[in-house]
């Protein structure tokens, strides 16, 4: 028996209960879990948000940032053995499809993604499947908490600014500017400071704090969003000030707004590239200019996940010191606050993770 998180009903309370371990996947793993964050998207999920938790149906775990030690390895397993440290990315791919075998694996058709189309990791235990194909060994140096906080966030904005976005392969004065500060947003801040690739940073955001948070990480210019109390500003033409009247190389909408996509795809400077990491949830309709596209010959990319293949490049920029998650790490909690956390985001998000690495172990197993 294991501890875990459990909702059994859409924006229900989110309860700890004893429930039997998963039974290990013959392809994968069962991972004892010593760290997982707390997201916004498990938040979606748990509002009914997400097609994948619907389909799966109630009760259902939330979790899918993850790091921990592996308990128990299925028979078709080679690469892993009981008591390794291991990280992996939310997206599981299949290995078979068409997609895969193009090497397009965060588009798989038949992915599997834990606390999204299976129980997840707010839980002392949780399975992972296709585990040679997907989970990575975590170096000696890294921590199980900057582990997890690679898991989402900092994966996702690999890929959509060093990936999609191609920051590593422009000039080093490339200018980057990203849309939206939350978790996501100051991430990619982070991966494209890390690279040396970016001589000017522009954050922007609708909160003051957040745009604080953003500078100490490495953006080197803020801009202060439309408000109820700030509603005359013009992002564009603040964007384009700093710019010098030609825009960003690289612009990033990573809130998923219809104002942030639409801000992100004006401030693209000509034969520039705009990437949707941001996903939008429910009746979002952006207005893209598609005239603009075509005039000044944008690229708009869309980005998603990330892929396990890549995880060892990830990790290694935290072993050589380029890139800390720990940063955006504001708390360590109990499994009990980590639901919480959960519920309370229905009043907004908060600006460093959320991690629960406090599972009261041994109480009920």
């Amino acid at each position: 028996m294991m501890r875990a998180a459990i909702y059994r009903s859409f924006g229900g309370p989110i309860r700890i209960e004893t429930v039997t371990l998963p039974s290990t996947p013959l392809d994968g793993l069962i991972v004892q879990v010593m760290a997982t964050g707390v997201c916004r998207s498990d938040w979606h999920g748990y509002k009914g948000h997400d097609g994948d938790v619907r389909n799966h149906g109630l009760p259902f775990c939330p979790g899918h940032e993850l790091s921990g030690i592996v308990y128990k390895v299925g028979e078709q397993v080679c690469n892993f053995s009981v008591g390794d440290r291991i990280a992996v990315p939310f997206i599981l791919s299949c290995g078979q499809c068409s997609y895969c075998h193009e090497g397009k694996p965060t588009v798989c058709s038949d992915q599997q993604q834990p606390g999204f189309t299976q129980w997840g990791s707010f839980a002392e235990y949780v399975a992972l499947p296709r585990a040679d194909r997907n989970v990575r060994k975590i170096p000696a140096s890294v921590s199980f908490v900057q582990a997890a906080a690679l898991g989402c966030r900092f994966t996702t904005a690999y890929r959509a600014v060093l990936q999609q976005g191609r920051l590593d392969q422009k000039s080093s004065n490339s200018t980057v500017a990203v849309f939206g500060c939350g978790g996501l947003g100051l991430s990619c801040i982070m991966i494209a400071a890390a690279t040396g690739n970016a001589g000017k940073i522009i954050a922007i955001d609708v909160s003051p704090l957040a745009l604080q948070k953003a500078k100490e990480l490495g953006a080197t210019h803020t801009v202060q969003a439309a408000s109820k109390e700030n509603s005359n500003v013009d992002v564009q033409e603040k964007v384009f000030e700093i710019t010098k009247g030609h825009g960003a190389d690289l612009t990033l909408d990573a809130a998923g707004f219809a104002s942030t996509c639409e801000n992100a795809v004006y401030c693209t400077k000509r034969g520039g590239r705009m990437v949707q990491v941001g996903l939008p949830i429910g009746e979002v309709k952006p207005v893209v200019p598609m005239g603009l596209v075509a005039g000044r010959e944008l690229e708009l990319v869309g980005s998603h996940g990330f892929a396990a293949v890549d995880l060892p490049d990830l990790l290694e920029m935290v072993v050589s010191g380029k890139l800390d998650p720990g940063k955006l790490v504001e708390k360590e909690v109990t499994l009990e606050e980590g639901a919480r956390a959960i519920e309370d985001m229905d009043n907004g998000s908060p600006l460093g993770m959320t991690i629960v690495t406090k599972f009261q172990r041994g109480s009920s197993l």
